[in-house]
């Protein structure tokens, strides 16, 4: 099945490539600079950084550049993009950190190469199109994984690299709208500035703080990680239901070990993947875009039930 995929794989990119090339069929092809910025360095972003890897393999004419930004702020982002257009780059992906403060950024960038989001939206920007998770559905799916949880109600804290970002609000008020209704109390939103340490002492100073606390809500990847942590250091695994979101490995063996209640996972193999081959299409002179300007894909609730057979499934997938 997966050498099935590569060829189908193989034959649509062989298809996209004729267009690129001209009509000098004797002259070497110029390669394409095409740059990915996430918006801060976890293993989510190294299984995205996978995906980009295998379409510019197959496509054989982009040059990839993928620059982790070890500043998670506004700031660094829009330094590292201003020094690329500089540079002439072909194409640049970025998953904006704040994308109501970095619109009109993204506007002037826009108008100097094609720019497209990854992972986060910038909906009032410029930008040609959006490759990622309908954040609104995966918001409700984290908030019946929450219901799930916590049958009786409870109070509940949530946590959170960047709270202005598009995903994580969309994420955000989804839960919120999800919970409607039912005993369960959201007390604060907690943000970390994607910073693991400062998540991690979120995590602990909720605990702290509030003693009848009954869950713990991460948004971001490494948030799962670190709320398991905390809870583990108070001594209330089990006790205080975790839910999160993405497939770091702490998080699955946490879900494995009933300690991680569920978390909801996304396909950022398959966003990187599928940003690389728009972009090249599109630059290669097909401007054809997808309905509404964006590509989403739908999440999936892992839960220690099901979170064997889904592990099974991302190894094979990346080809450990």
């Amino acid at each position: 099945m997966k050498k099935l995929h590569l060829i189908v794989l193989a034959l649509s990119v062989a298809a996209l490539l004729q267009g690129c090339d001209g009509s000098n069929h004797g002259a070497a092809q110029k390669k394409l600079r095409i740059v990915v910025v996430p918006n801060a360095a976890n293993d989510f972003w190294s299984i995205a950084h996978h995906g980009c890897n295998l379409s510019a393999q197959l496509l054989g004419n982009v040059d990839l550049g993928f620059c982790l930004v070890t500043n998670s702020t506004m700031a660094a982002q829009q330094e590292i993009l201003s020094n690329l257009v500089a540079g002439g780059v072909d194409g640049i992906a970025i998953s904006p950190i704040d994308a109501e403060q970095q619109t009109d950024f993204l506007d002037q960038i826009a108008a100097k190469t094609l720019l497209v989001c990854v992972d986060s939206d910038a909906e009032k920007s410029k930008r040609a199109c959006y490759i990622g998770t309908d954040n609104v559905a995966a918001g409700r799916q984290a908030a019946e994984l929450v219901k799930a949880a916590l049958p009786q109600g409870g109070k509940i804290i949530l946590f959170v690299g960047h709270v202005n970002a598009q995903n994580a609000r969309d994420r955000i008020q989804s839960i919120q709208s999800g919970l409607a209704g039912s005993n369960i109390q959201i007390l604060d939103t907690l943000e970390d500035g994607t910073q693991s340490a400062m998540a991690l002492k979120n995590a602990q100073d909720a605990l702290a703080n509030h003693p009848d606390l009954a869950g713990m809500v991460g948004i971001y990847s490494y948030d799962g990680p670190a709320i398991l942590a905390a809870v583990r250091g108070a001594g209330k695994a089990g006790q205080v239901k975790i839910v999160c979101f993405d497939e770091d490995g702490e998080t699955m063996a946490g879900v494995a070990a009933g300690d991680i209640f569920g978390t909801v996972v996304q396909k950022p193999f398959e966003f990187g993947h599928q940003t690389i081959l728009l972009m090249d299409k599109f630059i290669c002179g097909d401007k054809s875009l997808p309905a509404g300007g964006k590509i989403l894909f739908p999440t999936l609730a892992v839960t220690k039930e099901s979170v064997e057979a889904y592990q099974f499934w991302r190894k094979e997938m990346l080809q450990q």
